[in-house]
């Protein structure tokens, strides 16, 4: 899946929807909306590192920040 960065209010507005979700009980959605937020650059670097690949795949975050950092390939090196 491919992600794209935001603006600080976008991810704000997925936050706020998220804790909405959370109200409603859909935990799983909220979850799930939160990860669509570009994990930033500095913990996706983090988890690849101490966590591994997988983690960061698996997981589903959104990873524009970091490829806008460390490149497209960074995951593969």
């Amino acid at each position: 899946m491919e992600h794209r960065l935001m603006t600080e209010h976008e991810k704000a507005d997925i936050y706020m929807q998220s804790l909405e979700l959370k109200k409603e009980g859909k935990i799983a959605e909220a979850v799930a909306m939160k990860r669509t937020i570009p994990l930033p650059a500095y913990l996706a670097k983090f988890v690849k590192e101490n966590v591994g690949v997988e983690c960061l795949i698996q997981a589903g975050w959104n990873l524009a920040e970091a490829e806008a950092q460390f490149g497209t390939d960074w995951l593969n090196r």
